[in-house]
């Protein structure tokens, strides 16, 4: 059984058709990448999953429970986090303050088990460390998306869905952030990646959808994908090298 499982999702924003049968899954254990051009229905996808946009047709199984008419704050519960386009840190709160509201879907937690998570999210990204006391404004883009991942952590996800995780960044800190979503599923959790740096996202997704105007119109590993020159032209940059491994 799939982690997560999505049939025939159709999905509207008022009159506005976003999604047309979307159907994927994915593995426990796996990156899946969802790809395409802005407007293509990526994030959509994820705010379906995450409860903040309710499909109109189709079933969303996570674990093979139904998601579909299950609040956003349940959904967190049972172990998705969603980490939103455009970070959406607290500008006024610290960057320890940040990390600690991640906890809060998983209820009553004794101090000492939030310091050891606090320290594992420093021990992931250590440039969050000696920012701790730094106000969430303060920070750059790269500091800034790195806070909102370790927030997504805090709450101990099975599934981490990252929405356009390197808009806006540095080539070097893009880099640097696709080796921590490497590490982050060594560590065992599971994502979702939407991002249109499409031969970064392949360099580590195990699997990869592509999205055109809210349907699925191809999936396969980060080969196919690449060796599709259509695909490749259209949606994937141009020529690109193989992803690596």
């Amino acid at each position: 059984m799939p982690m997560l499982e999505l049939s025939h999702i159709e999905s509207h924003y008022g009159r506005v058709q976003a999604l047309h049968d979307i159907s994927l899954h994915v593995e426990q254990g796996e990156i899946v990448a969802l790809l395409g051009a802005n407007g293509a229905g990526k994030s959509t996808v994820l705010r379906n999953v995450s409860g903040l946009v309710a499909p109109t047709r189709g079933e969303i199984r996570f674990k093979g429970e139904a998601l579909e008419r299950m609040s956003a704050e349940k959904i967190v519960r049972m172990g998705i986090a969603h980490v939103p386009e455009g970070r959406r840190i607290f500008p006024g709160l610290t960057v320890r303050e940040n990390i600690l509201i991640g906890s809060s879907p998983r209820g009553r937690v004794s101090r000492r088990e939030l310091e050891a998570d606090v320290e594992e999210m420093y021990g992931i990204f250590p440039d969050l460390r000696r920012l701790s006391n730094a106000l969430g404004w303060s920070l750059s883009g790269g500091q800034q998306q790195m806070l909102a991942v370790a927030r997504g952590l805090m709450s101990k996800p099975k599934l981490l869905m990252l929405d356009e995780p390197s808009l806006g960044l540095a080539p070097i800190i893009v880099q640097q952030l696709f080796a921590t979503i490497r590490s982050i599923r060594e560590r065992g959790t599971t994502v979702l990646l939407v991002e249109q740096n499409a031969n970064m996202a392949l360099s580590v997704a195990d699997r990869g959808y592509v999205l055109s105007t809210g349907r699925v119109i191809v999936e396969g590993t980060p080969g196919s994908l690449l060796g599709n020159e259509e695909v490749r032209a259209a949606y994937l940059g141009g020529k690109a090298a193989a992803p690596a491994g």
